[in-house]
């Protein structure tokens, strides 16, 4: 018989020499690591770190730092938390075709695991640029059909993608990686349920799936069986999850060009603390309030055209969606959204506190929001917005904008906004010495040197 999907990713994996790692893909990977652990500082500034940080402290203990905070968890709530930390603020990078944030799981469970083993620089590098790989090529397999199908893509795939990367950590051998895949098929979860109130779960997903990965390595490191047919079996990760949209999968995609073509590098990084459903839509209104000098008291209505896979995400239910009350669910809010990019010509951490989402004059400009049905939205090749601003005077204004997976985003935007996370909880010093530790990965002796710069211990 044809060995299975996870059997040729377990002997890719473990066979993996790291020399053959690029240095483009390399510094790709440091970049994400960097823009992650910046969202991380900044969200231990929100009650949800405060308050998920109690709950795993009344949990079993550990030795594990955890990302801008004091105290220490097991090895698995620490993923947890670093995870929650990295997703928390939908602040963090997204590949764009299969609807996944690769470095919310990925890379607290990397560093996580890296400081539980003493892993080097070098390791922790290959193994997270691995992890972000798969989770990639998952994603795109998945074409769209997690989303569709109720899943949360980042929560389902992240669980193998960290799965493969902790093993890579761990050394375990080809045989135990592919028990390991098994294994983590019993623990992926996930669904978009939260996004239709606004509730905090979503914020878990990511860490769900790094704990889960990190405790199918240990189990088949010591032997523990789980099915080999872990993708394409019946009750698989695909046709399982993906339901009726199994027939549009393109598992092909999970080892097309595998070690030649790196995917992970058209992953996105964003530039708005909220849903990437919405990015390409508040571009669109800023651009529009920029070239017309808006101003919010001569605007009639303010209509958009929505990819049929975002309403659920950002416009429905519609009532609650023009009149956010939490920090969450704004970032969930095209009406608000839209609101804040035509009044204030941006979307930053600062429209997520309370004083901004309950701003009468926003509330009162959401409500004027309307949409249909995009009938040309290239889901999920690209993330289509466009947005129609009617004025008192008749003027109609109109603003399409597209946000490619390829999008370019200049490196200094994203040394510019590790800065101004980082900056927002620790000194000006010290976020300078976390981008030299992060830039300078490969050359680090023990990941436990950034781990500790990390920590507010």
């Amino acid at each position: 018989m044809a060995p299975m999907i996870s059997e040729k990713l377990a002997r890719f994996v473990a066979d993996f020499d790291s020399r053959q790692l690029p240095e483009d893909v390399q510094h790709h990977a440091k970049m994400l690591v960097l823009d992650a652990l910046g969202i991380a500082l900044a969200s231990t500034r929100f009650d949800f770190a405060r308050i998920t940080c109690n709950a795993l402290r009344a949990l079993d203990g550990g030795d594990s730092r955890v990302i801008g905070m004091k105290g220490r968890l097991g090895l698995r709530d620490a993923v947890m938390l670093n995870s929650t930390l990295v997703h928390g603020l939908d602040y963090d990078d997204t590949y764009l075709p299969g609807s996944v944030h690769l470095s919310a799981s990925v890379v607290p469970t990397v560093l996580t695991l890296a400081e539980h083993v003493g892993a080097n620089g070098e390791d922790l590098l290959v193994a997270c640029a691995l992890g972000l790989e798969f989770g990639a090529r998952f994603g795109a397999a998945g074409n769209g059909g997690f989303l569709r199908n109720g899943f949360h893509a980042t929560s389902v795939v992240g669980t193998f993608a960290c799965t493969l990367a902790a093993g890579r950590l761990l050394g375990l051998t080809a045989q135990q990686l592919t028990l390991a895949q098994g294994i983590a098929l019993s623990m992926a979860s996930g669904n978009m349920q939260p996004m239709q109130d606004g509730s905090w779960t979503k914020r878990l997903h990511p860490g769900l799936a790094g704990a889960a990965g990190v405790t199918a390595c240990f189990l088949a490191r010591e032997g523990f069986i789980g099915p080999k047919a872990a993708y394409e079996g019946r009750f698989g990760l695909f046709p399982h999850f993906l339901g009726q949209h199994y027939k549009d999968a393109k598992l092909d995609a999970i080892e097309d060009d595998l070690g030649k073509r790196w995917e992970f590098t058209r992953t996105s990084f964003k530039l708005f603390p909220a849903c990437h459903q919405m990015h390409a839509f508040l571009n669109a209104a800023i651009k529009l309030a920029q070239q017309h000098r808006i101003r919010p008291a001569d605007i009639e209505a303010v209509h958009a055209l929505v990819a049929e896979p975002a309403v659920p995400l950002v416009v429905e239910p519609l009532a609650v969606k023009k009149a956010p009350d939490s920090s969450y669910a704004a970032q969930f809010s095209l009406p608000y959204g839209l609101a804040c990019a035509l009044t204030r010509g941006r979307f930053g951490l600062q429209e997520l506190e309370a004083e901004s989402y309950t701003e009468p004059g926003l509330r009162a400009l959401a409500d004027k929001f309307t949409y249909e049905l995009d009938p040309d939205p290239g889901f999920p090749k690209f993330r289509s917005g466009e947005v129609i601003v009617r004025l008192k005077d008749g003027q109609r204004l109109r603003q399409r904008e597209n946000l490619k997976p390829d999008e370019p985003i200049g490196e200094p935007h994203i040394l510019e906004k590790f800065a101004m996370n980082a900056t927002s909880v620790v000194t000006k010093e010290k976020a300078a010495k976390i981008q030299e530790e992060v830039l300078a990965l490969e050359c680090m002796k023990n990941a436990r040197e950034l781990v500790a710069l990390l920590s507010a211990e």
